[in-house]
């Protein structure tokens, strides 16, 4: 989206350094990688960087415009706009790209399933949208990535712009919403993610629940108990989803609209108490990912995309990269990599749907989670005595390995059957001379683990969409 400089300006409070004719509209940018000419280059700061190091740069490959808060930070005869931080400044930057956009924006968030939903529903909204839906690539969904998203939209190549958000702070969803204001907002659930940070549940339920601060039509999970209790809030009644027949009948309300997908067979919509069933074949792994598909389709339904244009792709709908991937390892080894993040939350429907694959024998090799506080010794024993109805063998790793086993042994997993490993070549030489071909091994942890690991030792040799 090209701002005009007279709202660029207005947006950010800045100001021209010096009397050079500025740009009368401007294309934002960061990055001097991939820098067009002509663009308004800010020069935003990092952990590891200063883009005012990179301002030369910037002009040598075309930029139009800068703009700094520093005011020493400039190049002669380059238009510079000084703001009082730059972070601060593209952040209003992109808040007035949302004002010009005129298109639909729709919001995600959630302790999991964020990122699936995302992808989920952009393939959802290619029925009726095609390639005039946007989102970012992989989860870009801090203030930064969500500007960036914003000031990449345009009205002449757009009409529906998906906007990831994440949260590892209290307060960072308000920040988010006051940037994008989303007119739809789909909430995956509230679990205990980055619990440690938030500080309470309560704070982090408060954290997601700003998703709908500003208005935005409310799309929620009918199995989180957060989102039970505060639904009578909104504004007006939500479009709940659910996966599972108990879960749909329990929200099912004259006045409430549902979307459930039951098994892998069908799907029922229920609007203003009469409900229809249709039939479908739903082929991702898993009910947590079969409530995300489901809260895909309400949300598509919500921006008027007809359920009968929808039901033809559900059967090709994807998994995104890194959730729930089938991998065959050098040996034939059937491996389950679903290690892009891992929560209590998540473990636990990881687990569920590993339960669900053919099997001589299901192994889970579960590193620990992190960011869980007081609550870290007591979710890591809940997530192994979960395992323990699941799976043959667990393999614990990581700072919480000792509680995890511990679960899993008052779950009824025989001692036998666990495995403490400290490290992934540990656990990738312990496949090598225990698995064979015609068991299935689950890869489940946090990324601090780096459980991808596991594959390249072992030999990968191909991955594939996950499917149970």
């Amino acid at each position: 989206m090209r701002l005009t400089i007279d709202r660029a300006m207005s947006a950010t409070g800045g100001r021209l350094l010096d009397n050079t004719e500025a740009p009368h509209d401007l294309r934002i940018s960061t990055d001097t990688r991939s820098i067009r000419p002509g663009d308004a280059f800010v020069a935003l700061r990092g952990e590891r960087f200063d883009g005012h190091d990179y301002i030369g740069e910037a002009v040598r490959r075309g930029a139009a415009m800068l703009i700094v808060d520093n005011p020493e930070a400039r190049v002669a005869g380059t238009p510079t706009m000084l703001v009082g931080r730059t972070h601060d400044a593209y952040m209003a930057l992109a808040a007035a790209a949302r004002e010009l956009f005129a298109g639909h924006v729709i919001g995600i968030t959630g302790s999991t399933g964020k990122t699936t939903t995302k992808v989920f529903l952009m393939q959802l909204l290619a029925a009726r949208y095609g390639d005039r839906v946007l989102a970012a690539p992989g989860n870009e969904n801090n203030e930064i990535g969500v500007s960036k998203l914003l000031l990449a939209a345009s009205n002449a190549r757009h009409d529906v712009v998906v906007v990831e958000m994440g949260a590892r702070h209290y307060g960072d969803v308000a920040q988010l919403v006051a940037i994008a204001r989303p007119t739809l907002g789909i909430l995956t659930n509230v679990g205990e993610a980055h619990l440690e940070i938030m500080g309470s549940r309560e704070r982090l339920e408060e954290t997601k629940w700003a998703l709908f601060a500003r208005g935005a039509r409310a799309v929620l999970n009918a199995a989180d108990p957060a989102s039970r209790r505060r639904a009578r809030s909104l504004a007006q009644a939500p479009h709940w989803f659910a996966a599972g027949r108990d879960e749909f009948e329990r929200t099912l309300e004259p006045a409430q609209r549902v979307t459930a997908l039951i098994d892998r067979r069908r799907l029922l919509e229920s609007t203003g108490g009469k409900t229809i069933e249709y039939e479908v074949d739903v082929r991702v792994p898993g009910e947590h990912n079969r409530a995300n598909l489901a809260g895909a389709v309400a949300g598509a339904l919500e921006l008027a995309v007809p359920l009968e244009e929808l039901l033809p792709v559900i059967p090709s709908i994807e998994m995104p990269e890194g959730r729930y991937h089938a991998i065959e390892a050098g040996d034939g080894l059937r491996l389950i990599y679903d290690a892009y993040n891992a929560s209590a939350t998540g473990m636990i429907a990881a687990l569920d749907a590993f339960a669900e694959e053919a099997a001589a024998r299901r192994i889970a090799v579960l590193g620990s989670m992190a960011e869980l506080g007081e609550e870290s010794e007591h979710l890591h024993e809940l997530v192994g005595a979960h395992a323990a109805a699941r799976v043959d063998v667990l393999l614990a790793g990581g700072d919480f390995a000792a509680a995890l086993a511990r679960g899993a042994q008052h779950g009824g997993l025989a001692a036998s059957a666990i495995v403490h490993v400290e490290n992934n070549a540990e656990a990738a030489q312990w496949l090598r001379e225990h698995a064979h071909r015609d068991d299935v091994v689950l890869l489940k942890g946090s990324r601090r683990y780096r459980l991808e690991e596991i594959p390249e030792l072992l030999g990968r040799t191909k991955r594939e969409p996950g499917g149970a």
